[in-house]
């Protein structure tokens, strides 16, 4: 077969675990790889995988991933002839596709044109009302002024989506009930879509309440041919960000599937698109979709689909970037089994889902049969504010919905992440829900399921508390062959981040202990420990704990839950930072675009004082009390650290 547009050599415009995915196929097809990296990502594991590695620049995203220059450069000096951007950055930028084509480099993705006309939410919108494909009603006009957007909202009428029109990944969107704040909740999402995007325009919709999001890959060659790959469901969201993706969709059924997939096709069709792309849809109750976007990249959850198609989306990406054929029909695409993903993130579910810095102590993924874990990171790699928090996927290939969804369970809990907290334990718990199970979940899962018990973070019990009193004790000790020390009775003061336990600790036989609490009592018998896990029996139940040290810190990982303990046997009493305080700290490193009170004005308990943007996201910090802001010593534009001091509210009665 003839190559239309020979490539030898790939740069991979991205980093994380899309960079790794990309390296991987594109290496066994025989290309050569370049990888970009950040200064904070020199020891990253895509640097290492890529036969060429490029350093364009600082850690913010705007001195190097997103610095179309500094990568047409890397290209030049390494004689990469295409880039694959990956998701994310620059990979649905139109000026960055322009820029390719102007270097002769292919870029491993659609035409400049399908690519700005996608990227826009209202610009995309009218092509595909124009086109015939389903659209929900809303407002997509060139009038961006407040007066004209509150004006249709009226029309439009109550709940409504605000969304950004170049944004993706939920930034810039908000859901409106009613007009008492929608001024603020759109001059919120037309801030955060310019910080993201560049762009502060929006577009308003209909609000659909609880609907399922469905969407359908599709693929289309140089030569006219254009096929769908099945469907994924996507509509576990939190903060419309995808949590849970399978394929195919529980609610879909072959009829369904087929007009869906011929909805893309022409969605795809009427952009003239090439290579890889998804149309997303809004499936509503009545089995009634509409268009919701395209985005014309490889997604996230692409795994699922080439679980269940057998195919890899990114070598086809790759072929047909160098002019060859689709190859497969669309008679010949068959969907087998069923297939799941998780996205593993470094947040903190206990603390609103806060993003989660610093350094990775243990990072152990699942295997197993049938279990697939596409990742980016390694242990002794340092998580940074300036970057996505998504770590890993881990997904799962079953016979059925069952076996994968069983699968993807114990994939999740045998997973280890330590040294900073996770959503590991609250994927697994959203896995093992009944509306999920049951194959029911829709869009509104979270914000119907969110606070129920089964979703929450686990207490430590007792004789969990009790073996970290044990480790944390003989921290310090480096042999395998590890024996507890220092007499059979001891006392412990180990705290979490929400409470303190002091713990009396006596030994009955070598290496067995009783727990006591007050009235309360455990046992531990402890068979085995090595430097990074201990075999050991909790009230006579055997099983393996993972666990690492830092400092005064130990992480303990149980599978179905993890902790972080803390030895203040020997540590004074001191005030709590928590509710009713008035200091107000940075909640992670990042960058203060927004400051809402001034010194001196009266504040009350949960409002707004400053906004740290972080990881992409804008993070409100609050009053913890009410009262009068004595202090502030930060301002709008200036980069701070996590726990950095930024203001001081005086619950003192203002005057």
């Amino acid at each position: 077969m003839t190559i239309s547009n020979y490539f030898s050599k790939v740069l991979i415009a991205n980093r994380g675990e899309i960079a790794c995915r990309v390296i991987r196929t594109a290496g066994e097809m025989g290309y050569r790889t370049v990888a970009v990296y950040s200064e904070a990502d020199a020891g990253a594991p895509h640097v290492n995988m890529a036969d060429q590695a490029v350093c364009i620049g600082p850690a913010p995203v705007g001195e190097s991933y997103l610095c179309i220059e500094k990568i047409i450069d890397a290209a030049r000096r390494t004689g990469a002839d295409a880039v694959h951007p990956g998701y994310g950055f620059l990979s649905e930028n139109p000026d960055f596709a322009a820029a390719c084509k102007e270097a002769g480099i292919t870029l491993v993705g659609p035409p400049v044109s399908a690519i700005a006309l996608m990227g826009s939410k209202r610009q995309s919108k009218i092509a595909m009302e124009q086109a015939g494909v389903p659209c929900i009603p809303g407002y997509q006009g060139d009038a961006q002024d407040d007066e004209t957007l509150i004006k249709e909202a009226a029309r439009i009428g109550f709940p409504l989506m605000i969304k950004a029109s170049a944004g993706g990944g939920g930034r810039g969107m908000r859901l409106v009930f009613d007009d008492s704040n929608l001024a603020e909740q759109m001059k919120s999402a037309r801030s955060e879509a310019t910080s993201a995007f560049g762009s502060g325009e929006l577009i308003l919709e209909r609000a659909l309440m609880e609907p399922r999001h469905v969407e359908i890959q599709v693929f289309a060659d140089t030569h006219g041919k254009v096929v769908y790959l099945g469907e994924r469901d996507c509509s576990i969201q939190r903060r419309h960000q995808k949590v849970v993706e399978e394929a195919p969709s529980p609610a879909v059924n072959s009829e369904l599937r087929k007009q869906m997939g011929e909805a893309a096709v022409l969605a795809a069709r009427t952009c003239d698109y090439v290579g890889a792309g998804t149309v997303e849809f809004l499936l509503d109750k009545d089995g009634s979709f509409y268009f919701l976007e395209m985005n014309t990249r490889l997604q996230v959850e692409h795994p699922v689909t080439e679980l269940i198609t057998g195919t890899d989306l990114v070598a086809w990406q790759l072929d047909i970037a160098a002019g060859k054929p689709l190859p497969m029909t669309q008679d010949e695409i068959q969907l087998t089994g069923h297939a799941m993903e998780v996205r593993l993130y470094a947040e903190d579910p206990a603390q609103n889902f806060m993003p989660q810095t610093g350094l990775i102590q243990q990072w152990a993924p699942a295997h197993g049969h049938g279990v697939r874990i596409d990742d980016g990171i390694q242990t002794g790699q340092v998580v940074t504010s300036h970057y996505d928090p998504m770590l890993a996927k881990i997904i799962t290939w079953g016979e059925d919905r069952e076996e994968a969804r069983r699968k993807l369970i114990k994939a999740v809990e045998d997973t280890t992440l330590l040294g900073m907290h996770s959503n590991k334990a609250w994927l697994a718990a959203i896995l093992q829900h009944s509306t999920f199970a049951n194959g029911e979940a829709t869009t509104a899962f979270i914000e119907q399921h969110g606070e129920e018990q089964s979703l929450q973070p686990k207490e430590p019990d007792l004789a969990l508390s009790g073996l970290a009193a044990l480790l944390l004790r003989d921290r310090n000790t480096r042999t395998s062959a590890w024996r507890s020390t220092g007499g059979n009775r001891f006392e412990s003061k180990v705290s979490t981040s929400d409470s303190s336990q002091l713990l009396t600790l006596t030994s009955s036989a070598e290496d067995e202990w009783q727990v006591i609490e007050g009235e309360g009592t455990a046992q531990i018998a402890i068979h085995q420990r090595d430097n990074n896990s201990c075999l050991c029996s909790l009230n006579g139940i055997r099983q393996t704990v993972r666990f690492s040290c830092s400092g005064n810190d130990l992480w303990l990982d149980t599978g179905d839950s993890c902790h972080v303990f803390q030895d203040h046997t020997l540590s004074p009493a001191r005030a709590s930072e928590g509710a009713g305080s008035g200091e107000i700290r940075a909640s992670m490193d990042g960058l203060i675009v927004d400051v809402l009170v001034s010194k001196g004005e009266n504040v009350t308990r949960g409002q707004t004082i400053l906004v740290l943007e972080a990881m992409k996201m804008e993070h409100p910090l609050k009053a913890g009390c009410d009262g009068v802001l004595r202090d502030i010593s930060v301002a709008s534009g200036e980069q701070v650290k996590g726990r950095q001091l930024l203001a001081t509210v005086s619950s003192e009665e203002a005057a």
